[in-house]
């Protein structure tokens, strides 16, 4: 039987890539759906979203009346996941930075027994083409420095491109999730492993946006080193 796949992309004016963004993604899954969660985008995305699911049944939409962030978006998308009795779901950025080519090779870690995957652009075959050096430290420093304070062998702690099985996702017990950063990706995959469940890596090459501007800084990457001792406290004192 079919796996359901559903391709959760919060968007932000991203009206300028999404077209692109759902061609893509329907070359490389052509049986995928896709939610997109849209912030009330004053460039019209949520507007143009509609338009497309009105045209292809894969294409859906939910409007938010206004931004509040990466990992609340996320978490409703989720939901309605669970809701609508999905199979895998991932997460994907809008903006051409996940490449939907390595949508299969999610899939087929999974088939090879993985609860979470991630796109990791830390281990062999993985990299990052559009960054200067400063963002190169920025996200390795703060991927190592996570592991480090959490005791994990994952590469890439604060990579957004994953994919996420059903009894994955239950496990996280969504209400008890508390970022909604950067440290929101650490989050997810601290809580997975603390549940027991498998998680594996598959190399990507992240493409720096093509259109648009980067919603990275460096207060952000604060926020996600923060985050990492908190989790490390709730863990200890078995409050995850």
């Amino acid at each position: 039987m079919q796996r359901r796949v559903l391709i959760i992309t919060p968007t932000y004016n991203e009206r300028d890539n999404l077209p692109t963004f759902l061609n893509l993604v329907f070359a490389a899954h052509a049986s995928a759906d896709v939610l997109v969660v849209d912030d009330n985008s004053p460039d019209g995305t949520g507007t143009l979203a509609d338009e497309l699911a009105s045209q292809d049944p894969r294409i859906k939409v939910m409007h938010r009346a206004s931004k509040q962030g990466l990992g609340s978006a996320y978490l409703a998308g989720f939901r309605r996941a669970l809701d609508d009795n999905y199979d895998v779901i991932f997460e994907m950025d809008t903006d051409l930075s996940h490449d939907p080519k390595y949508i299969p090779a999610f899939l087929a870690a999974m088939d090879q027994g993985a609860e979470l995957v991630v796109g990791s652009r830390n281990i062999e075959g993985g990299g990052v083409e559009g960054w200067g050096l400063g963002r190169h430290l920025l996200s390795k420093g703060g991927s190592l420095y996570s592991r480090t304070v959490l005791g994990l062998s994952v590469k890439d702690l604060t990579s957004g491109f994953k994919a996420f099985t059903r009894k994955a996702l239950l496990a996280l017990e969504l209400d008890r999730v508390r970022s909604n950063g950067y440290s929101f990706q650490i989050e997810l995959t601290f809580r997975v492993l603390q549940k027991g469940l498998k998680v594996a890596e598959v190399p990507i090459v992240f493409v720096d946006r093509r259109v648009g501007q980067s919603k990275m800084s460096q207060k952000i990457f604060a926020e996600a080193i923060g985050m990492v001792w908190k989790l490390r406290a709730d863990a200890l004192l078995g409050r995850l």
